[in-house]
């Protein structure tokens, strides 16, 4: 393994699911397709749109359930887009920007409509730019010469899943309950959480850099 090749497997978001066989699979089937790792990134923006456009435009449960199913397929093209260009060797020079701008961009689309959707758009949008910092701080540790640091409580795949969670819950309970908590709920926490990860990550910087001294 080259010395490029070592650094980004132990940049990578540590993910159980990359040993699932079925996984190493499909995986091993996009690499013989011959379609680029930065494609499969890039296709990962458009599950988001369709995603978030189906959570604000679309009636219940239609709405929520086509929203989680857009979630569910840009996380599996998180995961391919790596085991494509890692495991498959088919890194490319541009592979980190393809890696870190689908994922700023998707991650905006979900969680400012999630917002919308729960009837309060500034915490949509809060949660969206909370989101982002904690990326950003992630890529401050690197720069600085550690390794990035994916820790939650509210990391990308906590994100993601607890908007799966609530878009399943929302027409449940919308029918059962008459009521529009699950939505709301998942956009606070988003919010706090990602708060609170913007800390720990930081702290956890700080704490290698005193290290270094």
């Amino acid at each position: 393994m080259s010395d490029t090749e070592t650094s980004a497997a132990a940049n990578r978001r540590p993910i159980a699911a990359r040993s699932n066989a079925l996984i190493q699979r499909i995986a091993a089937a996009l690499v013989r397709s011959g379609i680029s790792p930065n494609a499969i990134s890039v296709v990962s923006i458009a599950f988001a749109a369709a995603g978030a456009a189906a959570l604000l435009y679309l009636p219940s449960p239609w709405n929520a359930w086509l929203c989680a199913a857009g979630i569910v397929l840009r996380l599996l093209c998180n995961l391919f887009d790596g085991m494509v260009a890692v495991e498959g060797g088919r890194q490319t020079p541009t592979g980190a920007l393809y890696n870190e701008v689908p994922d700023r961009i998707a991650d905006s689309l979900f969680i400012v409509a999630l917002g919308v959707a729960a009837g309060q758009p500034w915490l949509g949008w809060l949660g969206a730019l909370l989101a982002a910092l904690t990326a950003y701080i992630r890529a401050l540790g690197g720069a600085q010469g550690l390794a990035q640091d994916f820790r939650g409580p509210m990391a990308k795949p906590h994100r993601m899943w607890l908007m799966v969670l609530a878009c399943l819950l929302a027409p449940l309970e919308l029918h059962f309950l008459h009521s529009g908590y699950a939505l709301l709920g998942a956009a606070a926490v988003i919010a706090a959480g990602s708060t609170l990860t913007c800390f720990t990550r930081l702290r956890a910087i700080a704490l290698q850099l005193e290290a270094r001294r």
